[in-house]
């Protein structure tokens, strides 16, 4: 596909091409940009970078970015966009219908901003030999004195972290999350470091007994035919957290029409693609992730070895707006 260059003036023809600017990067997306191709006849020029990039391109780029679409992981980073202003209202009738309400931006009448795509969970892997599963089950029992030198994480500052931690302020309160984040510092088994693979592999590892870690991180590790990590997988357990409580964590992949997009007619054809069965099971085939359309069916083998859990209902919308609250929280508790 061809890179984003210039981008003539919008005309009353029908939009023959879509400029996608996107954080995900991930093979099989080709074919999800190649069934939208099929169907419309609308070609697809990508740029793909990371959130952070992407972010600071379209300030740069200001008014006169060709962006028509925006695809960012994270309900912190969709959140963050669109308090700098890079969205324009979706108004559409198929994607409320489809899209459960807590994966989209709070609407105020004109339509969302951005909306959930796909999502994933934060569930908690664990060393078999070191750690009895009753004492992790839950995000509030890995601050508990029981895990003292045992938990790794990754950055305190990383948008998983921070949408995790917004979560727990719309649901327990500042109070009471501070002292959770307290709870985990004191229970490091080493400072923050590494993604969500390098936590699986720690925990494997025996450098630590208990970790967090993206749902489709784990299922990734799980169906890989690589010798060494079928070996390491046979050393840990995970866990649906909270499943007595509140539920287990969800984020979101999601997206949203550029402010200032030259084909905005195409880019919510685009949107609303994404929320058809077809692009739904590509979302939960290429990169393990759960549709978010919940009458979609998917044949994930790694996905099935799951099984069913009990999910947060938690407004992403809400864990966007707690994460400046989440960093405070964070800094006050010396998370690094």
């Amino acid at each position: 596909m061809a890179v984003v260059g210039g981008v003539c003036a919008q005309t009353a023809q029908p939009a023959k091409e879509l400029n996608i600017y996107s954080a995900r990067h991930y093979q099989t997306d080709e074919q999800l940009y190649g069934g939208f191709t099929k169907e419309t006849g609308i070609k697809i020029n990508r740029i793909e970078a990371s959130d952070n990039a992407l972010i600071e391109r379209l300030k740069s780029e200001g008014a006169k970015s060709p962006a028509d679409v925006i695809l960012l992981v994270d309900a912190a980073r969709l959140w963050r966009a669109e308090k700098d202003g890079m969205f324009q209202p979706v108004k559409s009738t198929f994607i409320d219908e489809r899209i459960p309400a807590n994966l989209r931006a709070k609407a105020d009448g004109g339509g969302s901003t951005w909306v959930g795509y796909s999502t994933r969970a934060r569930v908690i892997v664990y060393n078999k030999a070191r750690v009895k599963p009753e004492d992790v089950n839950t995000y509030e029992k890995l601050a508990d004195p029981v895990n003292k030198g045992q938990v790794c994480t990754r950055s305190g500052s990383h948008p998983y972290m921070l949408s995790l931690v917004g979560a727990m302020i719309d649901r327990s309160g500042e109070a009471a999350t501070e002292a959770w984040a307290k709870g985990m510092v004191a229970n490091q088994a080493r400072a923050p470091r590494g993604g969500d693979t390098d936590q699986i592999k720690a925990v494997a590892a025996g450098e630590c007994g208990v970790a967090l870690t993206n749902s489709y991180y784990l299922v990734r590790m799980m169906r890989s035919t690589k010798p060494e990590d079928q070996a390491l997988m046979a050393k840990v357990g995970f866990i649906w957290p909270n499943q007595a409580t509140s539920g287990t964590h969800i984020n979101i992949a999601g997206g949203g029409i550029a402010k200032n997009a030259p084909h905005p007619e195409a880019a919510k054809k685009f949107l609303e693609y994404l929320a058809t069965d077809a692009a739904q099971v590509y979302f939960a085939d290429g990169n393990n992730e759960w549709p978010a359309v919940a009458s979609v069916q998917v044949e994930n083998p790694g996905l099935k070895a799951l099984g069913n859990f009990k999910a947060e209902d938690v407004s992403v919308a809400a864990m966007g707006r707690n994460q400046i609250t989440a960093q405070k929280i964070l800094d006050r508790a010396r998370f690094k």
